[in-house]
């Protein structure tokens, strides 16, 4: 809590609408954010259950730091994946860290079933449980505007609801985060889904008491200078991550086709410079940040004969334009706009989706399913045919969408082709080709996401690979990382938010930590993540990569399954190592 020696942590029972409020100084020595949330989760998880069972906790928390500080607006959410069956954990902008500080909690511990479909209003005053029976099979659009309605308030306030493939307990479904924002990967939607939990807002005007002001401002405009005045954020404001597409493309490291290919012959027709000349319609920034890396892209749609047209507005970057472009080999940025507006309104993750309905397409003309099972015509740059597709996933319409609903791990299990499926860790590829940082980075980070130590950079900077180097970049990169995410800061600012800038942030506001207390934090976050992993039976020994990303060249050439398998085999001695010195230590 800002300016105390305490967390504030608002806990919800949905069974039976009960809400009960503590002060946990315990946890003040993890800051917020990933910390926090990761602490919360492992004192609250139920280790015997499945990840969807009722009684398993769904944590959000911000930072000390959140909303007073340029660029730090994320939240963090942790929560047992119903798609790995492990640790999950998310982070999303918009205004729900500014709704969470503003209302005055710094976690929301959520546990329980609600017995009939329910949507939270949590403001500085209540918290109040209200009937969401109408919202039921709404998709995401549908469901903010009712909420909108239904609550009068300040504009200072945060929405966050799932779709129809929430509902449907689809292990790859999102929570939307006040429109153009997400918990993404790793099955939140699913979670909420299953606690019959279709929305929340959250709104508040507490005051935010800063005790030094004057040390406080200085901080602030030197940082706000940092971030608008130099090239650190430059490009994350101009044309956006999609700026990765050409790149990537022209060091063969975008997927493309299921991986058959590592370049795209199309990739000038969807890359960051045709979506900003062709489809950008504005920028937008989360609640306290002045960068506006939010790219919204319009398309038009005819909805009637007699050139009857709508225009539609979506938010588009470097992840959807790869799963949902390259990797199905989607040849315009007009149709990748047209297929995220469909994940969207679904409430599907984005890229998790592209990767299924790659693996479905090569799988159908592998013969290891049929049209009976696809009940569409699947097929690389087929718009149409994978709309249709992305509503039967959310639907689960049939025994083969009910499979994939669960994602790859399920599917291959049933149909075959594990050979060809794009999965790191159990979680569907992040749109690098790049090599063994890449490859290394996203099987073994706490999440098997590529911003746990962005392996890919690595890749792309090295002068020469040197396997060591490559161990300690993915260890080091991830312990610092957690710091960052403890603090709620985006990472696009990690070059703006470097240790001196971090701590006189805290100075500012009250909190004297010294370097040695950012790297203690940084160790403490990454081994508790292990630890919850390791209780709920996670293990990378035996682990083998999928054949096909040996078989495409990437920035590097064709990888070497024994030397990735040899990298890996070094990260896990060495993790394990320093995991029983932590231990001893603890």
């Amino acid at each position: 809590m800002l300016g105390e020696d305490f967390v504030r942590v608002l806990y919800i029972d949905l069974e039976n609408r009960k809400a009960d409020i503590r002060e946990r100084k315990d946890l003040y020595k993890y800051l917020g954010g990933t910390g926090v949330a990761a602490k919360l989760l492992e004192e609250n998880m139920k280790k015997g259950l499945p990840p969807l069972h009722e009684e398993q906790p769904l944590i959000i928390s911000i930072g000390p730091l959140s909303t007073i500080f340029p660029v730090v607006t994320k939240a963090v959410a942790t929560f047992i994946s119903p798609h790995t069956g492990e640790y999950g954990e998310s982070h999303a902008g918009g205004r729900l860290a500014m709704a969470m500080r503003n209302a005055g909690y710094d976690a929301i511990v959520i546990t329980g079933r609600a017995r009939k479909p329910t949507y939270l209003s949590i403001t500085d005053r209540s918290i109040e449980f209200k009937d969401a029976r109408a919202m039921w099979g709404l998709d995401i659009e549908e469901v903010g505007r009712l909420v909108r309605e239904r609550e009068p308030g300040p504009g200072k306030r945060s929405i966050i609801r799932i779709g129809r493939a929430g509902e449907n307990l689809v292990t790859y479904s999102c929570v939307n985060v006040d429109t153009y924002r997400h918990f993404g990967r790793l099955g939140m939607g699913a979670v909420f889904g299953s606690k019959n939990l279709k929305a929340m807002i959250i709104m508040g005007e507490r005051d935010l008491p800063i005790s030094n002001l004057k040390e406080y401002f200085k901080t602030y405009q030197e940082i706000y200078k940092k971030a608008t005045q130099t090239d650190a954020m430059a490009k994350y404001h101009e044309l956006g991550t999609p700026i990765n597409i050409k790149v990537l493309n022209a060091i063969n490291s975008l997927p493309t086709k299921n991986l058959l290919q590592s370049t795209f012959e199309h990739a000038d027709d969807i890359s960051g410079e045709t979506f900003a000349e062709k489809n950008l319609i504005r920028k937008v920034s989360c609640t306290g940040c002045p960068i506006g890396c939010i790219h919204i892209g319009q398309f038009r749609r005819e909805f009637d004969k007699g050139y009857e047209y709508e225009s539609i507005a979506v938010s588009y970057d470097h992840e959807l334009v790869y799963a949902l472009g390259s990797l199905l080999g989607i040849r315009t940025s007009d149709e990748v706009l047209e297929i995220i507006e469909e994940v969207e309104l679904a409430g599907l993750d984005a890229m998790t989706t592209g990767v299924v309905l790659a693996w479905a397409t090569e799988a159908l003309q592998k013969g290891l399913i049929t049209k009976e099972d696809t009940l569409a015509d699947l097929e690389f740059g087929n718009t149409k045919e994978y709309i249709k597709a992305i509503d039967y996933i959310a639907d689960r319409a049939n025994e083969f969408y009910y499979t994939i609903g669960n994602g790859l791990n399920e599917a291959v299990k049933k149909y075959g082709g594990q050979e060809f499926a794009l999965l790191y860790g159990g979680n569907e590829m992040a749109g690098y080709h790049t090599g063994y940082g890449f490859a290394l980075g996203q099987t073994v980070g706490a999440r098997h996401s590529h911003l746990d130590n962005a392996g890919y950079s690595y890749d792309q900077s090295a002068k020469e690979l040197k396997d060591e180097e490559i161990v300690d970049y993915v260890i080091k990169e991830e312990k610092e990382r957690n710091v960052l995410t403890s603090l709620c800061i985006c990472l696009f600012a990690r070059k703006v938010y470097d240790r001196p800038t971090i701590l006189k942030a805290l100075h500012s506001i009250g909190i004297d930590w010294t370097d040695g207390d950012l790297t203690r934090l940084g160790n403490d976050i990454f081994f508790t993540k292990l630890r919850i992993k390791k209780e709920l039976g996670y293990s990378l020994e035996n682990y083998r990569f999928p054949k096909r990303v040996f078989e495409t060249p990437t920035l590097w050439g064709r990888m070497d399954e024994e030397r990735l398998n040899r990298l890996l085999k070094m990260y896990i001695d060495r993790v394990e190592k320093e995991y029983e010195d932590w231990s001893r230590g603890q």
